[in-house]
């Protein structure tokens, strides 16, 4: 008897400590607002739990600055610009930086496509430039339609005449940029190209009257130091003069070309999640002859470090734009054409990925489950009583 007797007192002192206390089942009223009330506090729950859980999934960014230490290593340059009013054949791209690197005429990893007045691509973009048997490359089918000549084969052991241009370091002239080059080098000027073999073979002169029937996509990467310089696209084959980086502009008058360009795409590095690019969509307009466009770009190196422990680095970037015509090419006015400048930022922004704590969402769990229950309890009480005075204030009037 003791023994149960024990029993019963401690589970009276347990249910004492009951701070929700049960009503009978007996003395419950539903209501249609009650109902109600019930499906909203739901759908509310519901729709905060998945909002909660995906800002739980999704890691925070915490940003911080750093010193940039990431010298010696190479930059990649991803662009794509497109000129609508000039044939590929007069454009150049070019990378020069500070420590007197240059990369002349680059073809390697960047592409030039053909396009048509409306922006349609004429071809695709030749990667490589070796010639089958039975099909030719599409640089001399272009040949062949704008000179109307078969292109035939060539002794590759010939040395043709520079026309008074030979010098001890080049001895022949095979093609007309060969002979234009060698002018350059002793300093003179080639007017009538029509008196020179090469660029009447090659049809130097066809090709200058239809240098505007052909717009131009020019796309790929280039990879430079990670110094400070410029990459630029221009007219004219260029070359290095007296260590001095200048361009031929004697294939016609440069104040024709129309440099109206679109950058389509232009980054440093790779992609990174959340990352924009300042000049994509980027259209500048060529209003007066010759146009120098100039893009001054400063670039700050960015470490982003994933929740997994793996590091993306790539770069970000401000730019400031600026053109002007270009009156005489001989001028230090500029040069026509369209040049990236850039330069690097002493900083390096660091984004770390960081996973928010599970207690920290189990807290908000509870806090948004307790705060609509206990919210939409006090709504549910004022609507039960507020209904019910009414009610019988109805009741009282029919009554008197």
């Amino acid at each position: 008897m003791e023994n149960v007797f024990s029993l019963k007192t401690i589970n009276e002192r347990i249910r004492s400590l009951d701070v929700y206390p049960k009503v009978l089942e007996d003395f419950r009223i539903k209501t249609f607002g009650g109902a109600t009330v019930t499906i909203i506090s739901g759908i509310l729950m519901v729709v905060l739990f998945i909002s909660e859980l995906n800002y739980y999934l999704t890691p925070e960014l915490r940003e911080e600055l750093l010193v940039d230490v990431s010298r010696g290593e190479k930059l990649r340059i991803n662009l794509d610009v497109v000129f609508p009013h000039i044939a590929c054949d007069f454009l150049a791209i070019d990378a020069i930086d500070v420590s007197g690197e240059q990369h002349i005429n680059i073809e390697h990893n960047v592409f030039k496509r053909r396009l048509s007045l409306n922006g349609e691509p004429l071809e695709a973009p030749e990667k490589d430039n070796t010639i089958g048997t039975k099909k030719l490359s599409a640089k001399k089918e272009f040949l062949n339609k704008v000179t109307e000549t078969p292109v035939t084969t060539l002794d590759p052991n010939r040395c043709e005449s520079c026309y008074g241009a030979e010098s001890g370091r080049r001895k022949c002239c095979n093609t007309c940029d060969e002979v234009r080059q060698a002018y350059s080098e002793k300093g003179w000027g080639l007017n009538n190209m029509d008196d020179i073999m090469q660029c009447k073979r090659e049809g130097i002169k066809s090709r200058l009257q239809n240098y505007d029937k052909e717009g131009c996509q020019v796309f790929g990467y280039v990879e430079v130091n990670r110094v400070g310089g410029n990459l630029h696209i221009a007219p004219g084959k260029s070359f290095t003069k007296h260590h001095v980086h200048v361009h031929d502009l004697s294939i016609g008058d440069y104040q024709r070309f129309n440099l109206t360009h679109k950058v389509r795409h232009l980054s440093f590095g790779r992609t990174m999640p959340g990352k924009t690019n300042p000049l994509d969509g980027t259209f500048q307009s060529a209003e007066e002859g010759a146009m120098m466009f100039q893009y001054y770009i400063k670039i700050v190196a960015t470490l982003y470090a994933k929740s997994d422990g793996q590091t993306l680095q790539t770069n970000q970037f401000a730019v400031t734009r600026h053109k002007k015509p270009v009156l005489d090419a001989l001028s230090e006015n500029g040069m026509p054409g369209v040049f990236f400048v850039y330069e690097f930022g002493p900083v390096m922004v660091k984004y770390s990925e960081i996973n928010k704590s599970f207690m920290h969402f189990l807290t908000s769990l509870c806090a948004i489950t307790g705060g609509i229950f206990t919210v939409s309890a006090i709504i549910d009480s004022l609507l039960y009583h507020s209904i019910k005075a009414i009610q019988k204030k109805i009741e009282l009037g029919k009554v008197s």
